[in-house]
């Protein structure tokens, strides 16, 4: 019987910061989801009143919004079921997130913790799309 190598822990202690990752010649400094909109200023209007987010940028066919250095972008769709079957893993603090999410008026369940080790909620937009929240249990 072959004996595994030690399994390495899937999500570090500490996040590498986009300016850590140029000095230390790492290629890759973000990922940024870009998810379907079925009228832009309805989900500007619904991640900012409802998810805490602000706009960066807002054009006729593309919205850019931000919220603690997490960006996600918006392209007008008109065919619902793309959105519908889109989704963003968003990492933080579940608790916090949930808490500042409900204060805005959000019905959304409590985080729970996963058998896959996350502590997780989610969140539907008003178009489809599935935002999941989570972090290490």
């Amino acid at each position: 019987m072959r004996s595994m190598p030690p399994r390495a822990n899937a999500f570090p202690a500490e996040p590498v910061q986009p300016g850590e990752a140029v000095r230390a010649g790492r290629g890759i400094l973000a990922t940024v989801p870009v998810l379907a909109s079925l009228q832009l200023a309805e989900t500007r209007q619904f991640y900012v009143e409802r998810l805490g987010f602000t706009a960066l940028l807002e054009m006729d066919h593309y919205l850019i919004l931000q919220r603690d250095g997490c960006e996600l972008h918006f392209w007008h769709c008109t065919e619902r079921h793309i959105a519908e079957n889109t989704s963003c893993y968003v990492r933080g603090d579940t608790a916090a997130l949930h808490a500042d999410f409900a204060q805005r008026g959000l019905l959304v369940e409590p985080p729970q913790v996963r058998p896959w080790g996350m502590r997780e909620f989610h969140v539907i937009d008003p178009h489809g799309n599935l935002l999941k929240f989570g972090e290490p249990a």
